[in-house]
């Protein structure tokens, strides 16, 4: 099993949308890239932790390919926004992939310069690309959100 860590809005939706990869095995979400221990839902929200949403992917690569995950993740929104996604605005929403090995920066970094050079989208590719740190679990009631409460989507 490898690991993926993938930002692009709120996690509830996301993390709907890598369960539904056949391949992947497992998700979490949680928070990472920020500066504070042990954040809380509402600490990320008070955009003073520094953290991003983020859902950490547990995949079989003899399953599904990082590739794969990649296109899922550029598919599940708009990689152009800085900040937000839908109706959410803030650093905690960014667009970012957290990277695990040389093998995923270099496959993430070709595979926004595709896509940035494909000319799908008028403005730049926003996301951004870092070396993964530190995952710190969401509280329990954020785990498979919309799964819970059999939603198809954050926007019924």
């Amino acid at each position: 099993m490898e690991i993926a860590t993938f930002g692009a809005g709120c996690f509830w939706g996301v993390e709907a949308t890598f369960r539904s990869v056949p391949g992947v095995k497992e998700t979490a979400v949680g928070y990472s890239g920020g500066r504070t221990t042990n954040p809380t839902y509402q600490d990320v929200c008070s955009h003073a932790t520094g953290h991003a949403e983020v859902v950490r992917v547990t995949y079989n690569p003899a399953e599904v390919s990082y590739r794969q995950l990649l296109d899922t993740f550029w598919a599940s929104h708009d990689p152009t926004l800085i900040n937000r996604q839908g109706p959410d605005i803030g650093d905690n929403y960014r667009s970012v992939i957290y990277y695990h090995t040389d093998q995923q920066k270099q496959e993430a970094e070709g595979s926004k310069s595709s896509l940035d050079s494909s000319a799908k989208y008028s403005r730049p590719i926003a996301t951004q690309i870092e070396s993964a740190v530190e995952f710190w679990q969401a509280e329990e009631y954020h785990q498979q959100y919309l799964e819970k409460r059999r939603m198809a989507s954050c926007h019924r």
